[in-house]
């Protein structure tokens, strides 16, 4: 899972850059079997990031491949959306059984 938050100003160029170009480019890196983002409705904490994006894969290894790093570089995600973030945090969950 990935949490982001990005500048008001930036939103809308952000979700159609995620929904259009990053998303499709990440569920075509091998083991990337599905995505879903979600923006936050509320919270009971603070400082959340306003956006998470869920990412079923078929290992823990997978965002860390060669293929995931080129998705994200090709794409652009790298050079135009990355050092806009304001925050940014990755976590990787097991589904208990």
């Amino acid at each position: 899972m990935a949490q982001l938050s990005i500048p008001v100003e930036l939103d809308a160029a952000f979700n159609e850059f995620y929904d259009s170009r990053y998303v499709p480019a990440l569920l075509k890196v091998p083991g990337v079997r599905a995505a879903a983002r979600y923006r936050l409705e509320w919270t009971d904490g603070e400082a959340m990031p306003e956006y998470l994006a869920v990412y079923e894969i078929e290992d823990a290894a997978v965002p860390k491949t060669d293929a995931w790093r080129a998705a994200s570089i090709d794409c652009g995600w790298a050079d135009a959306i990355r050092p806009h973030l304001a925050e940014r945090r990755h976590a990787m969950f097991r589904r208990l059984p």
